[in-house]
């Protein structure tokens, strides 16, 4: 991994992560208003104009232990839902994959659809195999990692046992 691609200016702007904090909270709004109709394609970026899936994702805070939800990208695969840590190549792992460590136990919810999930790190064998994948459905992620340094996790969340709402 190396920083040759440049992150766009202002991207490291303190001003960033509270704009993208009201905009997730509006989609999350949205999006469980709708039932996912609404907010559940992103279509910016490599994902102009098809549009790729969109889930929320519901953590339980590191540190208040309160819940924290979010929508993010992601890859179905069977009964697991693949996320990428991300963070649009910022240095610094998101917050909620740091929570996501700590408390691996989340609620995923697709379309009108919740799921208790346990997520997990992928092992570098399993990254091997999902990132392709995951470039394919959205080539933003290579540029991301290109921007980087740290290897951006890939995250698998797979069904708790009794895990179906």
């Amino acid at each position: 991994m190396s920083s040759q691609a440049s992150a766009p200016r202002g991207i490291d702007s303190p001003m960033v992560p509270r704009i993208l904090r009201v905009m997730s909270q509006a989609n999350v709004f949205v999006y469980r208003a709708t039932g996912g109709r609404i907010g559940g394609k992103w279509r910016v970026g490599s994902a102009f104009p098809r549009g790729v899936p969109v889930c929320l994702v519901t953590t339980t805070g590191r540190r208040t232990g309160q819940p924290r939800t979010l929508p993010l990208l992601f890859l179905p695969d069977g009964d697991r839902v693949i996320l990428v840590a991300s963070q649009g190549g910022l240095p610094k792992n998101p917050l909620w994959y740091l929570n996501i460590k700590a408390n691996p136990d989340v609620t995923v919810q697709v379309g009108k659809r919740e799921r208790k999930m346990r997520a997990r790190t992928a092992s570098p064998q399993e990254r091997a195999e999902l990132w392709p994948k995951l470039v394919a459905m959205y080539a933003d992620f290579d540029s991301y990692q290109a921007r980087t340094e740290r290897e951006i996790p890939v995250v698998i969340c797979e069904p708790a046992p009794g895990g179906s709402s």
